[in-house]
């Protein structure tokens, strides 16, 4: 299944991790994946994520055509380091998010994945989502 959202992943003590980023269009989902990797991730996908279950974990990859590409506002499509596919740890929607949230989950494909709602915009949304695919990834 194709999403319209990024994929962006670091290595933990068990492999690639990765955080899948949704929000509509121009929410920010290319520059909070841009700023965090400044902050030891790498790109899977940008714009479009393929999505697959394997061993009852949830990946993703980017489309043949969008390998190794990241739309960087204002500048264009530029080429990136990536990775092939990483495992959907933390799945993150960009919105408004709660003081204290309760934990959330999203189910896709039958996966359930913990659900952060992160102010993508933010200037400390790249550590935040780094601390939550820590703790709850």
């Amino acid at each position: 299944m194709i999403l319209h959202a990024g994929l962006i992943a670091r290595p933990g003590p068990g492999g690639w991790r990765g955080a899948l980023i949704e929000g509509p269009s121009g929410a920010g989902k290319s520059d909070l994946a841009l700023r965090c990797l400044d902050h030891g991730f790498r790109l899977v996908a940008d714009d479009r994520v393929i999505t697959w279950v394997s061993g009852g974990r949830l990946f993703g990859r980017a489309p043949d055509s969008l390998v190794g590409q990241m739309e960087i506002r204002g500048v264009g499509v530029r080429p990136v380091a990536s990775i092939a596919q990483a495992p959907v740890a933390l799945w993150i929607r960009l919105g408004t998010p709660e003081r204290l949230p309760d934990l959330e989950t999203v189910t896709h494909l039958g996966v359930e994945i913990p659900l952060l709602v992160l102010a993508g915009l933010e200037n400390s949304a790249p550590v935040k989502l780094s601390h939550a695919l820590d703790s709850l990834g």
